[in-house]
């Protein structure tokens, strides 16, 4: 049972992956269920900023505080997360060796997709409002940036790595803090790409699946599929 940040983070090392939320159609594996209030069994407490009860904290703090667990939209387009253990699996998977550049040249990647990829990659880590300035993505580009966002997200390309706190002119902070993201070979080691490279797409896909199974065996068959694949 899952009472605070600690037991999330234990829970998580051995599920090897979680859906950032859980429900009756969300997916197929979550260590928890999204809510409001108060879990008077779990002592769970949502949207109160307590970073120790707080599920909608943990997802920075995990970012803020380690190093082994990638948090961004990877799971049918909504939020999850993937330890450094099972992180070469999906990008064996889903990639099956690729760069971006790769999949862009054949036809695979949109070019708002490339605008969004090449901004983040020049500047090493952007906020989200940053990356719309520099990607030249205007207020009527709204529904193009955040499917093409998602799109890098789903395809392990950009991963989200923490926040910063937007500056006024005079360098005062102000407003809600902007999610930052980068790419993710400049998230994870080098290690962990060359594990994906030994991993064939097949090999990968089974090894996800059984975690799956192992996790969640109720899961349906499509929804597993697609859960793996993006």
């Amino acid at each position: 049972m899952i009472r605070n940040y600690h037991d999330f983070i234990e829970a998580l090392q051995k599920a090897g992956f979680s859906g950032a939320v859980g429900g009756k159609d969300d997916g197929v594996f979550a260590l928890f269920r999204y809510g409001w209030g108060a879990d008077e069994e779990t002592g769970i407490e949502w949207h109160t900023g307590n970073p120790e009860t707080d599920p909608w904290e943990w997802r920075m703090r995990v970012l803020d505080e380690r190093d082994d667990i990638a948090y961004a939209k990877v799971f049918s387009k909504k939020a999850g997360y993937i330890t450094q253990e099972w992180y070469p699996a999906f990008l064996a998977a889903r990639r099956g060796g690729k760069s971006f550049y790769d999949e862009y040249s054949g036809g695979t990647a949109s070019h708002f997709a490339k605008r969004i990829y090449d901004a983040v990659a020049d500047h090493g880590r952007l906020p989200l409002d940053e990356i719309k300035y520099q990607a030249g993505f205007g207020r009527e580009d709204k529904a193009k940036f955040d499917a093409a966002l998602t799109e890098l997200q789903m395809k392990l390309y950009l991963t989200m790595c923490g926040r910063q706190s937007k500056l006024s002119q005079t360098g005062e902070e102000y407003g809600w803090s902007s999610t930052v993201f980068c790419t993710t070979e400049t998230f994870w080691p080098p290690d962990v790409f060359e594990k994906a490279a030994r991993l064939g797409e097949d090999e990968a896909v089974e090894m996800i699946t059984e975690r799956i199974r192992s996790l969640n065996p109720a899961a349906v068959e499509k929804k597993v599929f697609k859960f793996i694949k993006g």
